[in-house]
């Protein structure tokens, strides 16, 4: 192979991870909005189905999926706590899948945190990846509690 085909593969293979990193990047953190019954979403879930003993909020409930070794858990706890305990009928769980790969594969949980965030009937409505975006999880509780809070925006 001469020098050239080399080079060109070579830079060919660093502009294609290059995007693939920037894409990935990108997605990090931002809400998907998920079709309640669809596909893409499980159905109706319960405390049950996470392995939990508390209930789900009354509103909105924020499904936290972690591990003992994922360094962003910690923050992203603080986080959706607070948003939590800020609104009304808003309830935060933190499911530690450190020991229960079966909750990672029902859920399809690839990457920690992971954060599900179901309505008042608990349905998922909304998933994100990685840690999560204040503003975008401000705005699905606005959504689906139907209030604003623009001062908890800041």
């Amino acid at each position: 192979m001469n020098p050239i085909s080399a080079l060109s593969i070579v830079l060919a293979l660093v502009a294609g991870a290059t995007v693939l990193g920037l894409y990935w990047r990108f997605r990090q953190g931002r809400s998907v909005s998920v079709t309640p019954g669809g596909s893409d979403a499980p159905n109706a879930l319960s405390p049950a189905d996470v392995g939990s003993r508390v209930p789900f909020g009354a509103r909105v409930t924020l499904v936290q999926f972690s591990t003992s070794h994922c360094a962003r858990c910690p923050g992203t706890q603080v986080l959706l706590a607070g948003l939590a305990r800020s609104r009304p009928g808003v309830v935060h769980l933190d499911v530690d899948l450190t020991h229960r790969r079966d909750l990672a594969n029902r859920f399809g949980i690839l990457q920690t945190p992971t954060t599900l965030i179901l309505d008042g009937a608990g349905q998922v409505r909304a998933r994100v990846g990685g840690v999560p975006n204040r503003a975008g999880i401000l705005q699905q509780l606005d959504h689906l509690t139907g209030s604003t809070h623009a001062q908890l925006a800041r």
